[in-house]
């Protein structure tokens, strides 16, 4: 059996190692962090530092930093300090890493006291508090530039029809939702009473101004204060 490498079998060996057997170069790199080679293309080296990672590792080096809201993302080497730049990485990374990055390197740029977000969960994108001279006008309702959905902008919730921003402050949280409030809303124009103690609605059909919650609790239905002999025999 001869033991000569044919020339055939060279060229297949410099194809597995991609290396162009015309120009004598590999077309392939070696990224640092997946230990595989890639090919040149898919590749990506740092402007300053030189270190070598393919896309797939770059993008999801800086998806992890920007979960942890870190927008001075270095290098992924070891201890090196080479600060990657958004630009340059742009066209390496997925859309929503790249859109996710600049979001992020805006907020930044804008005052903690001043920006705040659209309360709809499906939506919270980044809004900033329009302040306009010494005394400027209070604005409650208001209109998410993204969503188009309506908000208090004094609460910074879904907008609350028919209650008063100091009245929806005092509520309980789970008396906040839409449901509740558009109860509370029906309540009011039906002039329903709570109960001072369970806060059970309840609505007066005929006999006195004295109530009887299912808890046993005793309140009036005028003023809606707790029932006592002292105070409401004279109940305005």
């Amino acid at each position: 059996m001869s033991s000569e490498i044919t020339t055939h079998q060279v060229s297949l060996m410099l194809d597995e190692l991609g290396i162009n057997e015309d120009e004598g170069e590999t077309s392939q790199s070696f990224c640092e962090i997946c230990v595989e080679r890639k090919e040149n293309d898919e590749m990506f080296t740092g402007e300053s530092c030189g270190h070598s990672f393919c896309r797939e590792c770059i993008s999801r080096h800086v998806a992890a930093k920007l979960e942890q809201r870190i927008t001075t993302i270095t290098c992924p080497a070891v201890n090196c300090k080479s600060v990657l730049e958004l630009e340059r990485c742009r066209a390496l990374i997925p859309k929503v890493v790249s859109d996710l990055w600049g979001d992020i390197l805006c907020e930044e740029l804008i005052n903690v006291s001043e920006r705040f977000y659209c309360p709809y969960k499906n939506c919270s994108a980044l809004l900033v508090k329009d302040v306009v001279g010494e005394n400027p006008e209070v604005i409650r309702e208001s209109e998410c530039p993204f969503c188009n959905r309506l908000f208090c902008a004094q609460c910074y919730v879904p907008w609350h029809s028919g209650i008063e921003c100091e009245e929806f402050q005092k509520l309980n949280v789970d008396e906040r939702g839409s449901e509740d409030l558009m109860l509370r809303e029906i309540a009011t124009k039906s002039r329903w009473r709570r109960c001072t103690k369970c806060s059970f609605y309840v609505e007066r059909i005929e006999g006195c101004q004295r109530m009887t919650c299912r808890c046993n609790a005793q309140f009036c239905y005028v003023c809606g204060a707790e029932w006592t002999n002292d105070s409401h025999y004279k109940c305005a």
